[in-house]
């Protein structure tokens, strides 16, 4: 039987990156063939596939930024290497991918699967900004593409908002392989106390850090000891400098470790020695972090917005406290910091949520059933 293509079109970065790598490493490839198009600057990593093999890679020039020439330079290079490869089905990842592919197949009818990973417009921080975006969702909304949602809320935002159909927004949970109970030594020098919260997010308006901070100087009144370890504050991190400042208004210096990007298998080992895990994001897709929390079996106080409200259920396995309740933030983090039957409770039943939705392992025939259900047959 003849293989299956796929071709994936992204700017390979971040959870977006993880996204793809994870799919192609359990993808059946005796059935399934993938090509992968992405940005020249955003990795150099071989993608692999289920047999460990190399796949076929091409790099155009995908940015996250708005640019007219290279975003028109990077369209016109994949419609070419498209047209020569023929696949099946066009998989796009984020914002970026999804127009190129949009794009592209009003000329090559090839369907398309567009997973935003968090929709761009909820990015924007006015009114216009946020029209505009949307609009552009809007006009890329075409009769050869579907919505492949990332989690139910984006699925929702995808019909509601957008505009899309409900059989024209599908959805597969963003997953992960189970994580071994055991958890790998840090490759890092620890710096910071035994006893701590985490998170993991570049300081930036979607992971609203300011917040968390703000929280944590509240906190700090009745647990003068409390301390938040940041991972991930490396890469395109916006807000690092207001970041900082906010740190020393506060006075929080000695209860906040900020930390540079480090392998996944460090972040995994500061969740899971961690007491809990938090977040103050506005907006998610799905987010990694929250899902290896999960799997890790960690506990989790989040904002209550796309993604997190995906992955927390209220009072089961964590708290979901909305983005204005800052008191609220402070009385769920005081609560569960305090109670060790609470966290015992709830980190089983992160495990149990993690087992149900979440596991690659098991979800990746989903994804199959639907790449085979939607192809166009040459």
């Amino acid at each position: 039987m003849r293989k299956l293509k796929i071709a994936h079109i992204l700017n390979s970065v971040g959870g977006v990156d993880v996204s793809l790598r994870l799919i192609l490493k359990h993808i059946n490839s005796e059935k399934f063939e993938s090509i992968v198009i992405h940005g020249e600057k955003d990795t150099d990593t071989d993608y692999l596939d289920n047999k460990g093999r190399k796949i076929k890679d091409y790099k155009v020039s995908i940015e996250r930024d708005i640019s007219i020439f290279r975003d028109l330079k990077a369209i016109y290079s994949t419609y070419k290497i498209i047209k020569k490869e023929r696949p099946n089905i066009i998989h796009a990842h984020s914002a970026k991918g999804g127009i190129i592919a949009k794009t592209i197949t009003t000329f090559l009818k090839i369907p398309v699967l567009h997973t935003p990973q968090a929709y761009s417009f909820l990015s924007a921080q006015n009114g216009l900004k946020r029209s505009i975006y949307l609009g552009i969702e809007k006009i890329f909304r075409g009769p050869n593409n579907k919505i492949l949602a990332s989690s139910k809320s984006e699925q929702n935002r995808a019909i509601k908002e957008v505009g899309y159909k409900p059989e024209a927004a599908l959805l597969f949970n963003n997953s992960i392989d189970p994580i071994p109970e055991v958890v790998s030594e840090l490759s890092i020098a620890k710096t910071w106390p035994d006893l701590y919260i985490c998170t993991v997010g570049r300081p930036s308006y979607q992971k609203n850090t300011e917040l968390l901070l703000q929280v944590l100087a509240k906190v700090k009144e009745q647990i003068p000891d409390i301390h938040l370890v940041i991972a991930g504050v490396g890469y395109h991190s916006p807000n690092l400098k207001k970041v900082k400042s906010l740190i020393n208004e506060l006075s929080l210096n000695d209860n906040v470790t900020m930390l540079e990007w480090t392998s996944r298998e460090d972040i995994f080992n500061i969740i899971k020695n961690s007491k809990f895990y938090v977040t103050s994001a506005r907006y998610e897709g799905l987010p990694y972090s929250v899902i290896e929390s999960l799997a890790l079996g960690k506990a989790v106080i989040a904002t209550d917005s796309d993604g997190n409200r995906d992955l927390v259920v209220d009072n089961f396995n964590g708290f979901l406290v909305k983005n204005d309740d800052s008191n609220l933030f402070v009385r769920r983090i005081i609560n569960l910091f305090n109670s060790d039957m609470l966290s015992a409770k709830f980190s089983q039943n992160s495990l149990i949520l993690y087992e149900e939705n979440f596991n690659m392992h098991k979800n990746i025939r989903i994804l199959e059933d639907i790449y085979v259900n939607n192809i166009r047959r040459h």
